[in-house]
């Protein structure tokens, strides 16, 4: 079973591949299409561009991607990061992310086993990962990811921990204040935007999903590893010192901790915090 959970995992970890690229793309023509129309401009007429149209190409040269070549992590391998026409390298995001969906696969069918909730717990883990990867890419914590994800996580409440709904609902609304008054706060302070309202939509749909008890925990867990990854990073890499770091990755890396272990953790966190 486990075995097949992980194949299932890096199947759809080559398609958040697809949505992690296209969608930011989308949602930019969906931008400039609604800007032209305020501005009264004639409408451009575009090649069909979306999830499933065009085919997958090379990002260097654009010739298509044979289907054998589209295999998760092997076909990357077969070309050892090349495009099989022009050789250009292909990005390791593309084995990261498929690898990385076929564990998430195999750690909820470990936890949870096989079932609908199962099905709940790996939809918001791989949704966490999609929002992850746009966010270091792009810096964009895209609407139509984390308001899906906040409802999902109430519908999840409803059906299988009805009486986790209430402190699912004050989790959402607390996550968002929470952050958005971080962000309030450190506007007035120095000026500047700390970060990004899709950070406040994110924490509200992991609110929703582990409700308001583990707001805590995740701020303590996201911002630790983001604070710690941040000054590696940056001495690491000297031109990005001082450069925005998006939040939105340690948000997601503390929902997938709170998600797949969250009540041991939460069992830590309340003997050494709340003593």
């Amino acid at each position: 079973m486990l075995l097949l959970a992980a194949l299932l995992g890096l199947c759809l970890g080559s398609f958040l591949n697809v949505v992690i690229v296209r969608l930011p793309v989308m949602l930019m023509h969906g931008w400039r299409a609604e800007a032209r129309e305020a501005l009264e401009l004639p409408e451009e007429h575009n090649e069909p561009f979306n999830l499933v149209t065009p085919r997958s190409m090379c990002p260097s040269c654009e010739a298509p991607i044979a289907w054998h070549d589209n295999i998760p992590v092997i076909g990357w391998l077969k070309r050892r990061g090349r495009c099989a026409n022009c050789q250009a390298r292909i990005s390791p995001q593309y084995p990261l992310v498929e690898l990385a969906g076929g564990v998430l696969a195999v750690a909820v069918v470990a936890l949870y086993g096989v079932g609908f909730q199962a099905g709940f717990m790996l939809a918001a883990c791989l949704a966490l990962l999609a929002m992850a990867v746009i966010d270091l890419r792009t810096q964009l914590l895209p609407d139509v990811l984390t308001l899906p994800l906040l409802w999902a996580g109430l519908l999840y409440q409803l059906l299988f921990q009805p009486l986790m709904l209430e402190s699912a609902v004050i989790g959402a609304m607390a996550g968002y204040l929470a952050l958005w008054s971080v962000y309030w706060l450190f506007r007035l302070i120095t000026g500047k935007e700390g970060m990004g309202y899709g950070d406040f939509k994110l924490l509200a749909a992991l609110g929703a999903w582990l409700g308001w008890q583990y707001l805590p925990l995740l701020l303590i867990l996201s911002a630790g590893v983001g604070a710690v990854l941040g000054i590696l990073i940056q001495l690491a890499v000297p031109r990005l010192r001082g450069a925005p770091m998006p939040f939105g990755p340690y948000l997601a890396l503390a929902g997938w901790i709170a998600l797949l272990a969250g009540e041991p953790l939460m069992a830590v966190y309340g003997r050494f915090f709340l003593i």
